[in-house]
């Protein structure tokens, strides 16, 4: 699985300025439509629910979309990694 982190969110934190909800939907759209890097629905997943925690609607649906494509298992790891991620930031 293809794993590209866009750097200004690699020190982004949910709930804290300057990341904003749009800083986790857009590698959400990149990885579920393969924008700049390989369709990945569980990076896209992960991405996803990020905005979605921060509020962002559009997210949530389309976290659900694509989650019509992915296996219980897949999203499960792609559920584990947005908590993993939210909690280490």
């Amino acid at each position: 699985m293809a794993r590209y982190e866009l750097a200004d969110i690699a020190c982004a934190t949910l709930g804290q300025a300057p990341a904003g909800v749009d800083t986790f939907f857009e590698p959400g759209m990149m990885y579920s439509v393969g924008r700049s890097v390989p369709i990945d629905l569980v990076s896209g997943h992960k991405w996803f629910n990020l905005a979605a925690m921060g509020g962002n609607s559009d997210a949530a649906r389309l976290g659900r979309e694509i989650a019509e494509q992915m296996s219980g298992s897949e999203i499960a790891q792609a559920q584990r990694a947005a908590r993993a991620w939210a909690e280490a930031s």
